[in-house]
């Protein structure tokens, strides 16, 4: 993971198939993902408490990530339809709230197609806190890997 600009904040370690490590650069934990459904997952802090979740309501080609944030706020990741490149982050449906207030974006472009990278921009409002940013962040993983081809590289660029 970087900025924009290339510089490097964190990078992901897939240590198995059902579990994802968010570190520093440096390796210093920030949060764990862990599987436990098909589009399911919790997030857990280095002590190994939950702080946070993430799940799709459908097992295929999925609009929609429900998330929770550790102090239990409910926040929606959705696209309009398979063909948009961006998801929108949003405390409303917006297809129940026709001008949902926009939290952040998330951007996909494919970077190789003949192999399968990806690119994920995260783009946050300054108005959520730290621990909500982690779970946006660590829930464009889960989204990585919920969109990924069965059988290839879990490691999103």
């Amino acid at each position: 993971m970087s900025t924009v600009e290339g510089t490097p904040l964190a990078r992901v370690m897939y240590p198995d198939d059902t579990y994802a490590v968010l570190a520093t650069t440096s390796g210093e934990f920030i949060v764990g993902m862990e599987q436990f459904g098909p589009v399911e997952f919790r997030f857990i802090d280095a002590e190994g408490r939950e702080v946070g979740t993430t799940g799709a309501p459908g097992l295929i080609k999925t609009l929609r990530l429900s998330l929770r944030t550790e102090r239990g706020r409910q926040l929606l990741l959705t696209r309009p339809s398979l063909l948009h490149a961006e998801w929108q982050l949003t405390e409303t449906d917006p297809e129940e709230s026709p001008a949902p207030e926009i939290l952040g974006r998330v951007t996909v472009s494919t970077i190789d197609s003949w192999l399968g990278l990806q690119q994920y921009v995260v783009e946050t409002d300054p108005r959520l806190d730290a621990s909500e940013r982690r779970t946006v962040i660590a829930s464009v993983v889960c989204l990585h890997l919920l969109r990924r081809p069965p059988g290839s590289s879990a490691t999103p660029e």
